[in-house]
């Protein structure tokens, strides 16, 4: 069931690196990008949007927890393009699944011992 993934987050993310880890012991090749040292544009951030919704700005995370509420009120382009940290972590897509998150559900899908 293994092959190549897209994996977006951050380097430094733990559940980043788990899931990395976890999913490359499964046989998976995993192409990861993290977001905040290769900035994704406009238009990728419109596809992240639209792949994975609203759910894709981590709203307990402590970047939106930092945040004015004008920068709470933006739309999540604006506000994933200025703090992209505020991302929920990590987005997956493989094939045609679009996976968001660590959990349970998520490694059931791509195979990955829960």
């Amino acid at each position: 069931m293994a092959g190549r993934l897209q994996m977006y987050g951050l380097a430094h993310c733990s559940t980043c690196q788990k899931a990395q880890a976890e999913l490359q012991a499964a046989g998976w090749q995993v192409e990861f990008r993290d977001v905040a040292k290769a900035p994704l544009d406009q238009d990728e951030w419109q596809r992240m949007i639209t792949d994975f919704g609203e759910k894709l700005v981590n709203r307990a995370s402590l970047t939106w927890r930092g945040m004015s509420e004008d920068e709470r009120a933006g739309t999540p382009l604006q506000m994933l393009s200025a703090k992209p940290s505020l991302m929920k972590r990590p987005a997956i897509v493989e094939g045609d699944k679009r996976l968001l998150g660590w959990t349970a559900n998520v490694k059931r899908a791509l195979g990955v011992a829960a």
